[in-house]
């Protein structure tokens, strides 16, 4: 193994490591590794910048388009408003599941997602169905969708374009359809089996207290004609007599040491936890002060539309307010809205609000006039929880979108243009036929996705370049090798869905197709089966919430813990590898 395989193993271990801790976001992770190969001169200017003019960049970012005016017409939320129809938990999870299956082989899953999940917490908690009964169900049935079609995830088509440059010819919209049914399948069967058992019951709370999340965190100001003045935190036993348990106490912006023995003084700001009915009882009891921070420009005067709301936003996967504060210029929308609190699964947080840099799943809730919610919901950075979409269904553009999109699939599945060129025209088409305009065009792009893919395609071409791939190919063929190519086969999908669970699904494709590809040459193998099962294996994580996007959105929603993940997923991913490596063979022979 060259200096230059060893300096690409050491910008792939690194990677690796900031992609796992997550202590930069994965996008920058991904131009920092474009950099590193360029500096060390592992590949050349035009080399580092070809992922942003790869095929599987580009038609990802078309694809977010198409996606956006689906969405735009009221195609989805007029599916979406179905389940509000169901009221009994089977039936709601297998519409749920297909509905959004159908949606996912098509448009992007987290988008998909994203539309379904107000509706399904809204629906559970009005009949009182537990919504963790559903929602990873729908997660889990985004996903396995999206290997159905080469553009149900921007991995399927980063690993074509992998491929393609490695010399494969790539792979049809259809190719691996059927496959990727047989494990849609499977895994319908397997949600609708385990559901009862392995999923937990806990119910949403009551419908009209917008508390589906679970307890926030808060700060209140003590004014000095407060009751609470003069008393210790101890004394004033505000858990046993609210259930409302202070966390910090902060006088002039400084936390005290000891806060439950402190007397509290007109002034002080107390960090508290709990269910906001609970905290709002302690506000009202005690004239408290909410969030002084964060009070809005004008909520009017309480008539016509301006009448206050309250409001439940979570930070979506892809926001522009991922690592922002409350008080970064990002954060504009809030202004005329009161921010009350915010929620962070498994994190108690012991800071002020304005200082908290927000991560995807956090959910804020806020007071907002009532005219200030559908900007709240036409926000892309922002996902409303607590309200339904009224979104207006329009009969003319959402016929010419349904069309657009079907004549998008068709050429590109006839093969009378590429994928690439089919999904631009699409867009074109769009925005010609004012399906939707250019700043919601623009806007609906997920340029974090589009940064991590352009930034990792070059490390592909370091490894391939540098004969890393190669390397590593004959010594896995060392370990698993004497077993024959179905071993091996079994070794690259469980290898990358393990590195699936820890990091960027992006990431491990690029890692792992070029060692997958590799592997089946030095074997004499065609490496169509090896590439399949990167494809699935990296498009598919059910064992962690922290895996895919859609895994994240659900993990606060659904008041989920950790191991809920691990209890239904880990069994799931066992199933599909003893699927993927029986069936895969069949449809893609050695």
């Amino acid at each position: 193994m060259g200096i230059d395989a060893f300096l690409t193993l050491a910008v792939i271990v690194i990677a690796v490591g900031l992609f796992i801790s997550e202590k930069l976001p994965s996008d920058v992770v991904a131009l920092l590794v474009l950099a590193s190969v360029l500096v060390l001169q592992l590949v050349t200017p035009a080399e580092a910048v070809s992922g942003f003019s790869s095929p599987a960049t580009i038609t990802v970012a078309a694809m977010f388009v198409l996606s956006s005016g689906l969405s735009a017409s009221g195609v989805v939320h007029a599916m979406g408003r179905m389940i509000a129809r169901i009221r009994k938990p089977l039936p709601m999870t297998i519409l749920v599941m297909t509905l959004v299956g159908v949606l996912s082989a098509f448009i992007n899953n987290t988008a998909a997602v994203a539309v379904f999940l107000p509706v399904v917490l809204a629906t559970t908690a009005a009949n009182r169905i537990p919504a963790s009964q559903l929602l990873i169900p729908m997660s889990y049935a985004a996903q396995m969708a999206g290997v159905c079609t080469l553009v149900g995830t921007s991995t399927n088509l980063l690993v074509n374009s992998l491929a393609r440059n490695l010399g494969h010819p790539g792979f049809g919209l259809f190719e691996f359809s059927k496959l990727g049914l047989i494990m849609l399948g499977a895994g319908f069967v397997y949600m609708l089996l385990v559901q009862r058992w392995l999923l937990p019951h806990s119910h949403s709370s009551d419908p009209d207290e917008n508390e589906h999340l679970g307890k926030y965190i808060t700060e209140l100001r003590v004014p000095s004609t407060s009751p609470l003045t003069g008393q210790s935190v101890t004394a004033a036993k505000l858990g046993e007599r609210y259930g409302v348990y202070v966390l910090e106490l902060l006088r002039n912006d400084i936390a005290v040491a000891q806060p439950r023995a402190e007397t509290i003084e007109g002034g002080d700001v107390l960090i508290v936890r709990g269910d906001w009915s609970r905290i709002s009882a302690l506000i009202d009891k005690n004239r408290l002060q909410t969030a002084p921070d964060f009070q809005p420009i004008g909520i009017g005067d309480g008539s016509g539309n301006e009448r206050p709301v309250m409001a439940e936003v979570m930070i979506a996967p892809g926001s522009s307010l991922v690592g922002q504060t409350l008080v970064s210029p990002e954060c504009h929308w809030h202004y005329r809205s009161a921010i009350l609190a915010i929620h962070r699964r498994g994190d108690v947080l012991r800071s002020k609000l304005r200082d908290v840099r927000l991560r995807v799943g956090d959910v804020l809730l806020l007071r907002a006039p009532g005219n200030e919610l559908p900007s709240l919901r036409r926000n892309p950075a922002l996902l409303v929880l607590s309200a339904r979409e009224h979104r207006v269904f329009m009969p003319r553009q959402a016929l010419l979108t349904i069309a657009i999109m079907a004549t998008v699939m068709t050429v590109a599945a006839l093969g009378w243009l590429p994928l690439v060129a089919s999904a631009i025209l699409g867009c074109i088409a769009l925005v010609a036929t004012r399906c939707i305009d250019n700043n919601a065009a623009y806007e609906s792009i997920d340029w974090r996705v589009i940064m991590l893919l352009a930034g990792v395609i070059p490390l592909g071409i370091a490894m391939q370049k540098s004969g890393l791939a190669q390397f590593i190919a004959v010594h896995l063929l060392g370990f698993v090798g004497d077993f024959g190519p179905l071993a091996v086969l079994a070794a690259v999908y469980l290898l990358t869905a393990v590195l699936t669970e820890l990091m960027s699904n992006n990431a491990t494709a690029v890692l792992i197709t070029p060692i997958a590809y590799s592997t089946a040459l030095a074997m004499g193998l065609s490496p169509t089966p090896f590439l399949i099962a990167v494809l699935f294996a990296a498009s598919t994580s059910f064992a962690t919430p922290i895996g895919y996007q859609t895994n994240t959105m659900v993990y606060n929603a659904g008041n989920y813990r950790f191991t809920d993940f691990m209890k239904v997923g880990i069994p799931l991913n066992l199933l599909f590898w003893a699927l993927a490596v029986y069936f895969i063979p069949r449809f893609f022979p050695f």
